[in-house]
């Protein structure tokens, strides 16, 4: 089985190499208020637009606090997709790398575009920039990896969290990866740390959704190649919901081309909230927000909305 093969070089390269990352990081806030930008959709999965600032509770440590500014946001963002370039990514970019065209469409004319690869470490391709021309073209420029790999998701984001630390307003990652981590353990950790914290919001695009029907080799091998499966899926997952993002698995050519228009969609459509600081303790808090849902006549509606988010902050200390 291809995934088997890949999993097979990629462990046969020894020991991943550590690329430096601050460990425990984190992004704090400088200023008297937090930002919150927020995802709202409905039971099936559409966005949900007209949404008014009384519809909205955001709770700082379990405290609700009040919210001091909202508004949909409508300024452009800066999107980085950072795509794997190992072997798993050579056998797959017909699939699903090209099919990003829908994503760059999709995305607002003022919105910024970069491109970075990864696979030991991250390399830019192309600076942030409105010409989505330019940006489906650094796309098609990426030189994939076919043989042995180290594929250090952790460092790698770690790395690209640096270089955004410099953009100012609003970030998000799509990140085009098999989800399988080469990294230390170390780094790792100290990622989940961060990104618990951040304003980047992550959204994780799979690639190994064609492998996952192949049922070669011993009933043994095939069940150690699903695991490792379900772990790479875990790990996204993982990466998405710490920052209010969203995880995609699509199985085919054409899932591809309708997750990044998804994905598009949602860079486009965010409530922006903020609320004063409540403290300057040093302290890392936890941010949870509430959406009331409506239905007709102004009855509670049955269904809740899906709502994402970032998680939390870490306070600046006096």
């Amino acid at each position: 089985m291809l995934f088997a093969v890949i999993l097979l070089l990629i462990g046969a390269s020894g020991k991943a190499q550590e690329v430096p990352v601050a460990a425990g990081q984190t992004i704090r806030v400088d200023v008297a208020r937090v930002n919150v930008g927020v995802v709202v959709t409905d039971e099936k999965g559409k966005l949900v637009e007209g949404l008014h600032r009384e519809a909205f509770h955001v709770f700082d440590n379990g405290a609700e606090q009040r919210i001091t500014e909202f508004a949909p946001v409508e300024e452009p963002g800066q999107v980085l997709l950072l795509v794997e370039a190992g072997p798993a990514a050579y056998f797959l970019q017909s699939a699903n790398l090209f099919a990003a065209d829908a994503m760059l469409k999709g995305l607002s004319p003022g919105d910024r575009v970069a491109v970075a690869r990864y696979t030991d470490a991250p390399l830019g391709i192309q600076d942030f920039t409105t010409d989505k021309v330019a940006a489906q073209a650094a796309l098609s420029s990426i030189q994939f990896n076919l043989g042995f790999a180290d594929l250090n998701l952790s460092s790698s984001l770690g790395g690209v969290l640096d270089w955004l630390e410099r953009v100012p307003g609003k970030k998000t990652i799509v990140l085009i990866s098999t989800g399988v981590d080469t990294s230390p353990s170390s780094a790792s950790a100290a990622l989940q740390t961060r990104l618990r914290v951040g304003d980047v919001r992550i959204l994780c695009v799979s690639t190994i959704g064609p492998l996952r029907n192949g049922k070669q080799g011993s009933k043994a091998k095939i069940q150690r190649t699903q695991d490792e499966f379900a772990a790479a899926d875990r790990w996204l997952q993982t990466i998405a919901e710490l920052t209010g993002g969203r995880a995609y698995f699509p199985m085919n050519g054409k899932a591809f081309q309708e997750t990044y228009k998804q994905v598009a969609e949602i860079v486009r459509h965010e409530y922006s909230l903020a609320f004063a600081l409540p403290v300057a303790d040093g302290a890392v808090h936890s941010i949870d927000v509430k959406v009331d849902r409506v239905g007709a006549a102004g009855k509670s509606a049955s269904a809740a909305y899906r709502v994402d988010h970032r998680k939390g902050y870490q306070a600046p200390k006096e």
